[in-house]
């Protein structure tokens, strides 16, 4: 989970640091950053950031110095959602939670009544949150496939084991996104799931509730060098869902399965998939 941060760096709205290999993680919804002005208008249960990818970004953190590169953002999804079109079109049946939320995954309202933010105020955050991280996002893209001849994304989420507005029963452990298999060639798809199989101390599925969002389905476009997966974990994975509290044990037990898929990302090379 990003550090809370204070109005003297309120524009500090991402870190990236460059990696010196081709794969590139994306942490777009780590961030608890939320302008006082926003959180105001926010009721009781909102404040308290509920749908947040808890501490994503210190799980992935210890595995960076391997090569890859991390980019982070700071600010929180109730004040726009990265992981969208910005043009708010649905990625899913029923519509999910929106490009700037209304709404918890819960189904509780997240501004007070009357104090939603207007058409005009969502231009805004698509102006002032949305570009800069996607443009940010784009460009290491582009350095990395230059630099290496292609590119690998790893868009990095969790979820709380239980969402039943999302999904019925418990979410398995590991949850590999491929937008049905068109966002990254096969060859590497099936590296990345091998790499979670066996683990069998944790259950997984590719392209079962989460099948990538915005992120995995724009950029990953295998013909023109830029591979794009999405793994989506269940929080019980590494932290105490109900208290929200990181679990080092459970983390650490859980990064050497990060670190074997990684390594499948980081060393293949394209071939004639």
């Amino acid at each position: 989970m990003s550090e809370p941060r204070s109005a003297t760096d309120f524009e500090d709205r991402f870190s990236l640091a460059p990696g010196r290999g081709p794969l590139l993680i994306s942490v777009p919804h780590a961030g608890t950053f939320v302008p006082e002005g926003m959180r105001s208008r926010m009721t009781e249960t909102a404040r308290r950031l509920p749908d947040t990818d808890w501490w994503v970004d210190t799980l992935y953190r210890p595995l960076c110095d391997t090569g890859m590169g991390l980019l982070v953002a700071h600010d929180s999804r109730f004040i726009i959602d990265l992981n969208r079109p910005p043009d708010d079109r649905p990625l899913y049946p029923g519509g999910g939670s929106g490009l700037v939320p209304l709404r918890t995954f819960a189904g509780e309202p997240i501004y007070a009544p009357g104090r939603e933010p207007d058409a005009g105020e969502v231009r805004q955050r698509v102006a002032e949150y949305w570009h800069p991280y996607h443009a940010a996002l784009a460009a290491e893209l582009a350095r990395v496939r230059d630099l290496h001849g292609h590119a690998v994304l790893l868009d990095a989420h969790s979820i709380a084991s239980e969402v039943p507005a999302l999904f019925a029963g418990r979410l398995p452990a590991l949850n590999l996104g491929t937008h049905q298999g068109a966002s990254a060639a096969g060859e590497l798809i099936a590296a990345a799931m091998g790499a979670l199989r066996a683990a069998r101390k944790y259950s997984s599925v590719r392209d079962g509730r989460f099948k990538g969002g915005f992120i995995t389905r724009h950029y990953g476009r295998p013909a023109h060098g830029i591979h794009a997966l999405q793994l989506e974990l269940a929080q019980r994975t590494y932290m105490d869902e109900p208290g929200q509290r990181f679990d080092e044990d459970a983390a650490e037990a859980l990064r050497e399965v990060l670190r074997r898929l990684l390594a499948a990302l980081l060393s293949w090379v394209p071939g004639h998939d």
